[in-house]
């Protein structure tokens, strides 16, 4: 029961989380909290699920960076400088973990998720701000079309610095307002903002690992269990967002975020 469980929750996550460059672990985290007792047969804590989740986002980042770089789709030069500040803010946010009690988690990660679903809806209705970043930049997506986008130094580190903290405090990756960010602020074409986003994710996962680990909130065996379909998932995502839309998918996840928000903050209080 616990190898299907493992390898549904690691392949839905990593396919729908590379798909839109979020990561992934907002559904690690309340799979493994919920339901873990159910199919592993084991009460998992908070900062344990946390832990896990962003230790099999390396594997899901990974799979999925790879497969966007074949495509040519990856802004390496951006990337690196959002994680200048994203991997230590990912440190900080994962020694904060332990400070928050379970019940106060549930709500605060319940409220985030409800942000995370308005700013999925956001995406499709926002328009772009036109402003003349110091740094431009463009790309020529598959069917020859000519993408202009740009971005600023300190703006850019600002919001690898929160999203980074998010990251690690949740365990959720981060991608969830990188892509947003990306695409709102620095008109950055969705599929170049995905992409940019696993490559960071997969970065500020590890030094937040490394956090979690050691602080002993990270199951090997559970990371052993999700990462294989992880890795599948990863490589999934990246090529379905090659050839689709993912607009239907991302309603899926807008529903998805809602329900388990609501759960979460009906819980806690």
């Amino acid at each position: 029961m616990s190898f299907f469980f493992y390898t549904a929750v690691g392949l839905l996550s990593a396919t729908f989380g590379s798909l839109v460059g979020l990561g992934g672990g907002v559904i690690i985290v309340p799979a493994l909290v919920y339901l873990g007792p159910w199919f592993i047969g084991q009460h998992i804590s908070v900062a344990t699920a946390v832990g896990t989740s962003l230790a099999v986002l390396i594997f899901t980042a990974f799979s999925s960076t790879i497969t966007f770089y074949k495509q040519k789709r990856v802004d390496f030069r951006s990337g690196w400088l959002y994680f200048i500040t994203c991997g230590p803010g990912a440190m900080l946010g994962s020694y904060t973990t332990q400070l928050v009690n379970a019940q106060s988690f549930q709500l605060i990660f319940g409220l985030f998720m409800l942000v995370m679903a308005s700013l999925l809806v956001a995406r499709d209705y926002i328009k772009p701000l036109q402003v003349n970043w110091s740094i431009q930049r463009t790309f020529t997506d598959a069917q020859g079309k000519r993408h202009e986008y740009g971005y600023g130094i300190v703006p850019a580190l600002a919001i690898g610095l929160i999203v980074g903290f998010i990251s690690g405090l949740f365990g959720i990756g981060g991608g969830s307002l990188f892509v947003p960010a990306m695409v709102i602020l620095f008109r950055y074409p969705a599929h170049v903002a995905t992409a940019t986003s696993m490559f960071v994710i997969f970065l500020s996962s590890i030094m937040g690992s490394v956090t979690h680990l050691s602080l002993g909130e990270i199951d090997g065996w559970m990371v052993l269990g999700l990462a294989p379909s992880a890795l599948v998932g990863g490589w999934l995502g990246a090529k379905i967002a090659g050839k689709l839309s993912g607009k239907a998918l991302l309603w899926v996840l807008r529903i998805t975020f809602f329900a388990v928000a609501v759960k979460m903050i009906a819980e806690s209080v």
